[in-house]
């Protein structure tokens, strides 16, 4: 089976101070690849460099058919939401979607806005929300139908939310996976389940 994520001898410095080297990681159709380490650890960083955002890293990165990234097959959900602060819940998802030329169900937007507990908020501007509401649009994503979708990339998607709801995008992020569906992310809420392995940064608080 051919890697989604294929990545060697991965090198970083920030500010002078070391934050990762000869770091190899894969990821696999299927897999939940957990990264775990202490604040200013360089997970962060690590997975804005994967995707093509922020500080370049040392080292060899391959998505899918060697294409340093192949945006169209994942979705990136970083520590800030990445939500339209004029638009609201419903739009913001219909913009996610029209971005990449996916189709959207009326519907489902809906319903994925259900989901992450956002129901009644789907015309509301969101500069209206709170800080975790907002997250959450972001986060209705990842209850979309979006079969063009493969990879999953999350900086602490667990934050801000809370004990239904982490379940909730825990069995989420569990049935993607089982569906053949592949996920990095980083999280300090514990992940348990046959599909998770855990790579651990070190460095500093």
């Amino acid at each position: 089976m051919t890697p989604v994520l294929s990545a060697q001898s991965l090198r970083c410095e920030r500010d002078e101070r070391l934050l990762f080297d000869r770091l190899d990681l894969s990821l696999m159709p299927g897999d939940i690849l957990h990264l775990t380490g202490p604040n200013g650890s360089g997970k962060t960083t690590l997975l804005r460099a994967l995707v093509g955002l922020g500080q370049a890293v040392e080292g060899h990165i391959q998505w899918f058919d060697g294409q340093v990234q192949s945006n169209e097959k994942i979705w990136y959900i970083g520590h800030r939401p990445g939500v339209t602060l004029l638009q609201s819940p419903l739009e913001n998802l219909r913009y996610a979607l029209a971005l990449r030329g996916l189709e959207r169900n009326e519907s489902s937007l809906f319903e994925a806005l259900e989901h992450v507990g956002l129901r009644g908020y789907e015309d509301v501007p969101s500069r209206q929300l709170s800080a975790g509401q907002q997250r959450r649009v972001a986060l209705a994503r990842l209850f979309l139908d979006t079969p063009s979708i493969s990879v999953w990339v999350l900086d602490e998607p667990l934050t801000a939310l809370d004990d239904k709801a982490v379940e909730l995008l825990k069995a989420r992020i569990q049935a993607f996976a089982a569906a053949g569906g592949s996920v990095l992310m980083t999280s300090h809420h514990g992940m348990s389940g046959d599909a998770v392995r855990t790579l651990a940064l070190g460095g500093a608080e």
